[in-house]
Formats: C-alpha cells, structure tokens, sequence
C-alpha cells in the first residue's frame, strides 16, 4: 500500500489549499498535471510536482525534435507515441490495475506504467506543450484522448501503447470493453474538461479505497472530488457514509441532509432518510 509513513487522517492543509485554489481557476486555466500531483501529495507529503513537470517538459522537447515543421495530425500523434510508449515504455498496469499508485501520477511516471486515466494526463500533457489539439474522452470504461484537427478526428487509446483510431472506428473500442453488448452514441466522444479529468482520477481512487474499506482515504478522496464538483450528490452521499463509518455522526448527518437536498426524488431516499433518522434521533 503506498503512502503508509502519511498521516492521512491529517491531509497537509498547504496541499489540499493549493489544490483548492487550482480547480477553483477558470476552466482553461487549470493546471491538469500540477492538480494531478497535488492529489499524490496527500499521499506522498514529501512529493515535490517541479521536477515531474519537468520530466514532462522533457518529454515534449524530444517529441518537438523529431517533428521539426512536421504539422500532419497522424505524425504528430505518432512521434508522442513513439516516445510515450516506445522509448520510454510507458504501458497499462494490467497486472494490477486496481493498484492505487495507478492513480498518482508521480508514480506513473516513475514507474512508466498506469491505467487509462493517468496515461492520458501524461499524453495530454505532453501533446498540449507541442501544440497539439488533444482533449480528454470519457468514454464508457476508458479513457482515451481525442485528436481534434479540422480535417480529422482522431482517438488515441494511451492504455494500449497509444493505439490510433479514426473517430467512426469507436464501435470497436466499446466491443473491446463490453464485447459487441453497448451500440455508439454520439454523446460517448463527448469532451472531458481539466475538471472532468479530474473528478473521473478521482473516482478512481474513491473505489479503490472503498472496495478495500480504507475510510480514512476515501473520506479524503470524496472531500477533493467536492472541491471540484460541489454539487454532486451521490459524493455528497458517499460523504455521509463513510463518515457514519468512522463515527463522526454530526457530520455525516450534515452531508446525508445535503444529499436529500441535491436530490429529493433520488431512488434510495428513503434508505438515506433512515439512516439520517438513526444519526438524528427525534425526543
């Protein structure tokens, strides 16, 4: 397990106030992989981001070397590539890809092996220093990012050594994952914003620590993804939860009362008012 000489049932305030006042930018001003970083911080209280954006950096300029004026999106694409995953041997993690440092992208890039997610950041990343029109995709069970050039669209799959597709080729990346089962939609290319990237690392790493029923770091992980996404109800919920877990009822009553709010006609309503009701007897 990773991170077990931090203390994270007292994440540094320095840390989660530095990613506070990220993700509160306006949305083009956010620093994706600084954010990144700073969510490993809470992990790693010694982590330093500078020398990883560096590395970074460092990527982009043997990439930008190759390419000289070189401005066709498939070659472009292909020389990130060619230094991602041929060079440098970044990989997916399918031995143990529910591994939490699969997560942390100081690991990811120390250890050149990560899930969907985090292979994106670093691809996105590096392809933003070139210049290159890259977006994040939450695509239905994996991440992949998008090539959005005026004559052509492309998808790169980074979990698969940064795989090309034509964007009408999508059917067969959702086979691959659900075996011919889900038809495409439209709405499945849909852009992920630095935010979206964000919250979906983030829910990552929420149901890595609540499947191994690590409350301490999914309270700190929900409390993050709120940062970015006041709003969502259902963390708001898992807030309450987990809270109730860890017998701190006031403020899991406090978080359940939120959820109710978010979403009134919510299908477990009545489970959570139970639950509320338990945390806040009546006289």
């Amino acid at each position: 397990m990773p991170g077990a000489a931090s203390d994270v049932t007292v994440p540094a305030r320095s840390v989660r106030a530095r990613f506070a006042d990220l993700v509160r930018k306006p949305e083009p001003e956010i620093d994706l992989a600084s954010a990144a970083l700073l969510i490993a911080a809470e992990e790693y209280p010694q982590l330093t981001p500078e020398p990883y954006l560096r590395r970074l950096d460092e990527l982009a300029e043997r990439a930008r070397d190759r390419l000289w004026d070189e401005t066709a999106p498939i070659v472009m694409v292909q020389e990130v590539s060619r230094v991602l995953f041929e060079e440098e041997g970044f990989r997916g993690n399918r031995m143990e890809y529910y591994d939490p440092r699969n997560s942390f992208l100081n690991d990811v890039i120390d250890r050149r092996m990560g899930i969907p997610i985090t292979l994106s950041i670093v691809y996105l990343e590096v392809g933003w220093r070139l210049g290159i029109p890259l977006h994040g995709v939450n695509f239905p069970g994996h991440f992949l990012v998008r090539y959005a050039g005026e004559a052509v669209q492309l998808l790169v799959d980074p979990f698969q050594s940064g795989m090309v597709r034509f964007e009408d080729e999508g059917q067969g990346l959702l086979d691959q994952v659900y075996g011919g089962s889900v038809r495409m939609q439209p709405d499945f290319l849909r852009v992920a914003d630095r935010s979206d990237i964000l919250v979906r690392l983030l829910a990552n790493l929420k149901g890595n620590y609540l499947n191994r029923r690590d409350d301490v770091r999914a309270l700190s992980t929900i409390e993050r993804i709120l940062l970015v996404s006041p709003d969502s109800a259902d963390d708001e919920r898992d807030r309450g939860i987990v809270l109730t877990r860890l017998g701190r009822g006031d403020e899991a009553a406090g978080a359940l009362r939120r959820y109710l709010e978010l979403r009134p006609n919510a299908p477990d309503t009545a489970r959570v008012q139970l639950l509320l009701d338990r945390l806040e007897p009546g006289p």
